[in-house]
């Protein structure tokens, strides 16, 4: 059975897979942060989130990820869900393939899970 953090997580690519930019900004806290794929650098803020999902939703579709291997822990009102990562899309009509190890940082905020930290590191084949 799925913990509470774990169903955040899968909410939260559920919705990322759909490009429901703005159910993603919702999920997260004000001081979130997370690495720009398209610039290869840190976003730090709901703003920057902002910034990467209104140039990354055009360019991208066919989003497909799935995540496995799922552990949550929970520390008061701090939580930590680690996972493996198998997403595919189409990046400007080039198919592409992410397998990657996942963290994700989440806080309860006004009695709601929020994505505090999202990364990802992807590997290339074996």
């Amino acid at each position: 059975m799925a913990g509470e953090l774990e169903a955040v997580v899968r909410e939260f690519f559920g919705a990322f897979d759909r490009k429901e930019f703005d159910a993603l900004q919702r999920m997260f806290t004000d001081d979130v942060q997370g690495v720009d794929e398209l610039s290869r650098r840190w976003m730090r803020g709901r703003d920057a989130a902002s910034d990467y999902f209104r140039q990354f939703g055009p360019i991208i579709d066919d989003l497909r990820s799935e995540i496995t291997e799922v552990h949550e822990r929970v520390w008061g009102d701090v939580g930590v869900v680690t996972a493996w990562g198998e997403q595919d899309y189409k990046l400007q009509g080039q198919q592409q393939h992410i397998s990657a190890p996942i963290t994700v940082v989440l806080r309860r905020s006004d009695g709601a899970w929020r994505v505090a930290l999202i990364h990802a590191v992807p590997l290339p084949e074996a």
